[in-house]
């Protein structure tokens, strides 16, 4: 072996990749067959089940300072990690509106990270996936072919540019360097509109308080003559009305704006128009269920999620602008770190960090790409609409248990019910931590008419007709035992 310089390391000691390829191959698949069986599996375990608390103390454990070998790694993931994960997978986790992955959604976040492109910018097959995924939204969405496009993390991250965007649009090109300067802005959104549009105003330095939250009818729906009174009393104390925020899908109960009335007055006052339809608007992938989302075609920037009803392993929330040219203004920046070529890696007039604040962006738009590509969005529209036939049987399934009382129409997929009589209201929290804690199913709890209510959001495309019968008398037989106990 050949002597080394003083101070040199074998590169073999240096990498992180792994010392026997052949070994780690084999380990590889290891963990592919594991992760395949254990998706095959997911009916046979409880929904949720609580950590032990020795598993609990092993992740408060010291930083490890040496390697551990694979195959022991993938031994407790199966045993230590597989078991407590949200359930979200499971067909009956119904309390949170979560994807539940698709086993080609699985291979393609792994090839992602194989890949490990970062996309923040540069000339790369990265940033032309995220355009078509781009031009597929604006077809599905009405969008013009021009409009842009950016993935971020979730709906509250996309609904937060979208903020962003209205105020430079609104306030001009200053209002990144000076701030509002004395504007008193204001927001307008439904009543059950998500507390995310609130906090990003309260990111933003503008504060919640200039959020004026309007009516809603017995659908849910924001009531529009309440929403233009407003605005039009804004304008009249002096105030800036800015952007009105629709909603296509409220977490609560699922519930769709009356968007073509919404733009009617977002044009009639010049206000920005953007829709929080962090699962809902892509309802729009089933043409059964696109007629509710009339009037999304014009609003001029949509926030949702290809993490939830697409099923895209998380995350992969996307943010869609009709003016490209306006999202453009929100962002860009020139940087001499970021200077643009007209050719090499560096060329490309805009990158997807002049869309939005992450410079360091994975590759979200793959998995996306791959989950299209693999499934079809006739399928996965198909299972959206399922998802609302499921829910439907869910809430007659109710009506018909003298025990409760649906408290909200089930829109699309979010069915919302109670006790009925004079119960202690502690009694439905009961019966949701019952259910929790037997693995049987995991509802939540939500308020609705400002009194305690369970929730069931149908987002899993594993859920049939079938898994809500049996949830039925499952919620029957434990109600009905909750309430002997007293």
């Amino acid at each position: 072996m050949p002597q080394l310089a003083p101070n040199t390391i074998p590169v073999a000691d240096t990498s992180l990749d792994p010392m026997d390829r052949e070994a780690f191959r084999r380990s590889a698949h290891r963990a592919l067959d594991m992760m395949i069986d254990d998706l095959a599996g997911v009916e046979d375990r409880p929904v949720w089940q609580a950590m032990p608390d020795a598993l609990r103390g092993r992740f408060r454990e010291a930083l490890p300072r040496e390697g551990s070998d694979l195959d022991d790694m993938l031994e407790d993931v199966r045993a230590d990690i597989a078991p407590y994960v949200t359930g979200n997978r499971h067909p009956l986790f119904m309390g949170w509106v979560h994807g539940a992955g698709t086993p080609v959604g699985m291979i393609a976040e792994m090839i992602a990270a194989g890949l490990n492109a970062n996309c923040g910018g540069r000339d790369h097959v990265g940033i032309e996936v995220e355009k078509q995924v781009t031009r597929w939204a604006a077809e599905l969405f009405d969008f013009p072919a021009s409009a842009s496009g950016v993935f971020v993390t979730g709906t509250s991250m996309a609904n937060f540019i979208g903020l962003l965007i209205a105020r430079t649009q609104t306030l001009g090109m200053e209002s990144r360097v000076m701030g509002l300067r004395g504007s008193r802005v204001t927001v307008y959104a439904a009543e059950g509109a998500h507390g995310c549009v609130a906090q990003a105003l309260e990111m933003a330095g503008i504060g919640s308080d200039a959020l004026r939250m309007i009516p809603t009818d017995a659908t849910g729906g924001l009531i529009p003559d309440a929403l233009d009174a407003a605005i039009l009393h804004d304008w009249d104390q002096g105030f800036r009305p800015m952007m009105i925020v629709g909603t296509a899908g409220s977490v609560n109960t699922g519930s769709i704006d009356p968007l073509g009335a919404v733009a009617d007055i977002a044009r009639r006052h010049g206000l920005w128009f953007h829709i929080d339809g962090a699962f809902g608007a892509l309802a729009a992938l089933s043409p059964d269920l696109k007629p509710m989302l009339a009037g999304i075609e014009r609003a001029d920037s949509i926030a949702f999620d290809f993490h939830k009803w697409a099923h895209v392993p998380y995350d992969a929330g996307f943010l869609l602008v009709k003016d490209a040219e306006a999202h453009r203004r929100g962002f860009s920046d020139v940087n001499a770190y970021l200077q643009r070529a007209p050719r090499g890696i560096a060329a490309g007039e805009t990158w997807p960090c002049d869309l939005g604040p992450d410079l360091s962006r994975g590759f979200r738009a793959f998995k996306t790409w791959f989950t299209f590509r693999a499934l079809g969005a006739e399928r996965i529209g198909d299972s959206i609409a399922r998802c609302c036939r499921v829910a439907a049987r869910l809430e007659a399934g109710l009506r018909a248990i003298p025990l409760f009382e649906v408290v909200a129409p089930a829109t699309l997929n979010i069915v919302c019910w109670r006790l009925t009589g004079d119960h202690d209201e502690a009694l439905n929290a009961g019966i949701v931590m019952d259910l929790h804690e037997s693995g049987l199913a995991v509802p939540s709890m939500t308020t609705v008419e400002h009194r305690p209510a369970i929730r069931a959001a149908i987002v899993n495309h594993r859920t049939t007709e079938a898994h809500i019968d049996d949830f039925l008398a499952d919620l029957t037989r434990i109600t009905k035992a909750r309430i002997a106990s007293g």
